[in-house]
């Protein structure tokens, strides 16, 4: 893919999460003045900017590699599949929390929940900077080689760690304790994701039975 084509893919992709983001925020609270949801938007997209320019210049093979949408295996397929309604609740419940005033969060809760958002936001930009070869699908790429090392050596899959504390904590980022219900359901789902992930590198990545050796835990250390 042609640089000016990865960018146009690459700022398409991210109008129409921002737009996403403001149909589901702001469409059920029934107004503008929900300060929280453009607080996440902020938290999130801003260092996003930052994180698409850095990866743009130096390093644009992963970002093709992140456009990527569609999953080859079936396992991956009923697993996105099933999580998607889970994920759409987590994010649709908080703009009708704000409405009916369900929850009543305090304001620094959801400041403080920010900050551990804009945190695991920084371990996923680390997992990209340290693994050339992460995509959106499971797939094993021409050469690949095992990474080991920095943010590696702590578990096998960092990315999952930083995108579920992202995920968990974005309903109380929002203001609403009950959508932290639905959005929990992303434990289980990456899980079943791991599992089925570890399945294909141990099979077509040289070195990945070796790896799951040196480090013991996929998502969490001392737990699993």
């Amino acid at each position: 893919m042609s640089r000016s084509k990865l960018l146009a893919t690459v700022l398409s992709r991210l109008f129409g999460g921002a737009l996403f983001f403001l149909l589901i925020f702001f469409l059920p609270a029934g107004t503008w003045r929900y300060w929280q949801a453009w607080m996440y938007i902020g938290v999130l997209f801003i260092p996003m900017l930052f994180v698409l320019a850095y990866f743009m210049k130096n390093d644009p093979d992963l970002l093709e590699r992140r456009m990527k949408m569609r999953e080859e295996r079936g396992q991956q397929r009923r697993i996105l599949g099933i999580s998607v309604l889970f994920f759409i609740l987590g994010y649709l419940l908080p703009g009708f929390d704000i409405r009916y005033g369900w929850s009543n969060m305090p304001a620094w809760v959801s400041i403080a929940a920010a900050a551990v958002m804009f945190l695991s936001y920084l371990l996923v930009f680390r997992t990209m900077q340290v693994n050339s070869y992460l995509s959106r699908v499971i797939e094993v790429a021409e050469n690949q080689k095992v990474v080991d090392t920095d943010v590696y050596g702590w578990v096998r899959h960092p990315m999952y760690v930083g995108m579920t504390v992202l995920y968990v904590v974005s309903p109380v980022v929002l203001g609403s304790w009950w959508a932290v219900i639905p959005a929990l359901v992303i434990i289980p789902v990456i899980v079943a994701r791991i599992l089925d992930e570890e399945i294909a590198l141990e099979k077509d990545l040289p070195g990945y039975k070796e790896y799951k050796q040196k480090v013991k835990y996929r998502l969490m250390p001392f737990v699993w």
